[in-house]
């Protein structure tokens, strides 16, 4: 067996209703002038940020207590920007991420942009890996999907350029993630989809991943089972308690994977479609996803077979098979199933194919440095 590493610095808080013990068996984490970053809408109209606001002001370290709510579903390097000079204005210590994966991303990136003396855009432009610089954040997801409250990554769209990509680095880890499946709980359906194929994705990707080891497959084996089961059973009762634990229990550990055996194609190629079109991350990797299977079945038939398998409690054999699962799978939860029902231009297919950025070669279809391969996914998921 080949030697590997692991990297799983979060600690970690998980269970149903448990935030508010969390934070305060915590409280030491929350220190001098904390920011809440968050997306706010839905968040503030069910009372949780002001509920939030409550029990940190509690915490005996705790000197001022200021919240940034002006994060799009998409997070915008300007709205970032935005955070950064609050922060620094507010002297800011601590940062807490509250909301979805935009709302934890854009806290990731507002803690790095004001620990250090560097401009945000270098990290953005030039590929700068953080490294020392970051404030600690706390991080509070709302939502079972995108696994960003343990991963090293905060993905930021620059809107005037069209450009979406990730700032990476080991500072962007959260110092702490307090996953509470209760929030959960009042996320509509298409949201409790579009994140819970995220997990999905992030399960069957992380397992074809070059970069994968014998613990992130093992991993994605259990969060592609529970996937399978779980998120069914939402898409035909939203109220699940049991599953929507299962969804964020998935969620959280696919967070892990992230950070140590990172994705394949169809998250790069989210990046530019997500970009240029506005459309959600879960719903851009969804229509890309049967053409992925489909085509990374040529190279690894085996890998797709048992994910497919574990996803629909059957035995699955051949290409078409396989992509014909994924594609009713998807189906079922009412998410797109190609590029079309995005609503994308067959023009804008070459763009985006050339705008591909980041670790190709963790897919293994991609051999030396073809990235013809990237045109035609995208056409054949435009078909």
């Amino acid at each position: 067996m080949n030697g590997y590493q692991l990297n799983i610095p979060t600690k970690v808080y998980f269970g149903r209703d448990i935030w508010r013990e969390a934070i305060k068996s915590w409280d030491s984490l929350f220190y001098g002038n904390v920011l809440i970053v968050t997306t706010g809408c839905s968040l503030k109209r069910l009372g949780y940020v002001q509920e939030l606001e409550r029990v940190i002001k509690e915490c005996v370290l705790v000197r001022h207590l200021v919240t940034f709510d002006s994060i799009s579903a998409n997070p915008k390097l300007s709205e970032v920007k935005d955070g950064i000079t609050m922060g620094k204005a507010e002297g800011i210590d601590v940062v807490v991420g509250f909301g979805g994966g935009s709302a934890i991303d854009a806290a990731k990136a507002i803690a790095l942009g004001i620990g250090t003396d560097r401009n945000i855009e270098d990290f953005f432009d030039y590929g700068i890996e953080a490294k020392g610089e970051a404030l600690p954040v706390i991080a509070i997801p709302t939502t079972a999907g995108t696994g960003s409250e343990l991963s090293k990554a905060a993905i930021l769209t620059k809107e005037h350029q069209n450009i979406k990509r990730g700032i990476r680095g080991t500072a962007l880890y959260p110092k702490a993630a307090i996953v509470d499946s209760v929030f959960t709980e009042s996320v509509p359906y298409k949201i409790t989809m579009e994140t819970g194929f995220d997990v999905l994705a992030h399960g069957i990707e992380s397992y074809i991943s070059r970069a994968a080891s014998p613990y992130t497959r093992m991993q994605s084996e259990y969060a592609v089972g529970i996937v399978g089961k779980y998120l069914s059973i939402l898409s035909e009762d939203l109220h699940n308690i049991k599953a929507r634990q299962k969804m964020s229990y998935a969620s959280m550990i696919m967070g892990i994977n992230l950070g140590n055996a990172s994705t394949c194609l169809p998250h790069r190629m989210q990046y530019p479609l997500g970009a240029y079109t506005n459309t959600s991350h879960g719903n851009g990797i969804a229509a890309l996803f049967t053409s992925w299977i489909s085509m990374e079945y040529s190279y690894v038939p085996e890998k797709v077979e048992k994910m497919l398998g574990l996803l629909t409690r059957k035995r699955i054999c051949g290409g078409d098979e396989c992509a014909g699962e994924m594609y009713q799978f998807i189906k079922k939860l009412g998410l797109p199933t190609g590029l079309k029902e995005l609503g994308v231009d067959s023009s804008l297919l070459k763009v985006m194919a050339e705008a591909v950025e980041g670790n190709l070669k963790n897919d293994p279809a991609i051999e030396g440095s073809d990235r013809e391969i990237l045109l035609k996914l995208y056409e054949e998921a435009w078909q």
